[in-house]
């Protein structure tokens, strides 16, 4: 291929990254892991499928990893703290670290247990490699093998490569305008749907908005609004009550 028939698969490739970051950081993350937001039953639907066939990630797999990162955030216990694991642990190694709370059961059903397998995901969401099978196959479908391949190849690396610089970048470089150990980076934030502001986030777990400050932009928060416009979504917490808990 020459690198103009490149273009097309790797600006394709890097569009379906930011549609699963911001499934990740809209559904996996606010409304499963802190229930910062609630999801009408057809939405959800939707997400599920989604994240199946663009990422294979199990969801209360990643609510655990998560939730024991805030329950032991960077001290021992904590999955993926660059200043424990070192920053290049975390940023290129992120899905070893990951994995080793991922498939531990006791640890998922401990930190996960308001989200049990149902029969679905059973029957379908916990086959990871069939998720992405599909996902890949349609991605052929439509566009030829070729590009399918490469755009599919290329959503893989990136998608990886930033949610590690979530928690690699997040707790090593930035501006911390809270007393806790994360740091925001406003241009992550941009690439990330939001999470970038991860000093934001620490100090505030179950607000539904990361942008806490003025000048900064939460892109997953617009989707967030989109989705409770549409009437598919209720916010728990909304920002000024964060910003009263904060202040106390």
């Amino acid at each position: 291929m020459t690198s103009m028939s490149l273009v097309a698969p790797l600006v394709l490739g890097l569009a379906l990254s930011s549609v699963a970051l911001l499934m990740t950081t809209v559904w996996l993350h606010r409304t499963l892991s802190h229930r910062a937001i609630s999801i009408s039953p057809g939405a959800t639907w939707v997400f599920r499928v989604l994240i199946w066939i663009t990422t294979g990630i199990r969801p209360r797999q990643w609510a655990a990893v998560h939730r024991k990162h805030h329950a032991f955030t960077d001290v021992e216990g904590d999955p993926h703290s660059p200043l424990r694991e070192g920053f290049a642990m975390v940023q290129f190694a992120n899905v070893a670290l990951y994995r080793k709370v991922a498939k531990d059961e006791d640890q998922v059903a401990r930190y996960a247990r308001d989200l049990p397998a149902d029969r679905w995901d059973r029957m379908f969401f916990d086959h990871a490699l069939l998720g992405l099978g599909i996902g890949i196959a349609i991605l052929c479908a439509i566009f030829g093998w070729r590009v399918g391949l490469i755009a599919a190849a290329v959503h893989t690396v990136s998608y990886l490569l930033l949610n590690a610089a979530i928690n690699a970048i997040g707790h090593y470089f930035g501006t911390q305008p809270y007393a806790n150990t994360a740091r925001n980076n406003q241009w992550l934030a941009f690439i990330t749907g939001g999470e970038g502001l991860h000093n934001n986030h620490h100090a505030a777990p179950t607000s539904a908005k990361f942008a806490l400050n003025p000048g900064e932009t939460d892109i997953g928060w617009w989707l967030v609004r989109l989705l409770v416009w549409r009437g598919w979504a209720e916010v728990r917490l909304e920002h000024d009550r964060v910003m009263e808990k904060l202040a106390a």
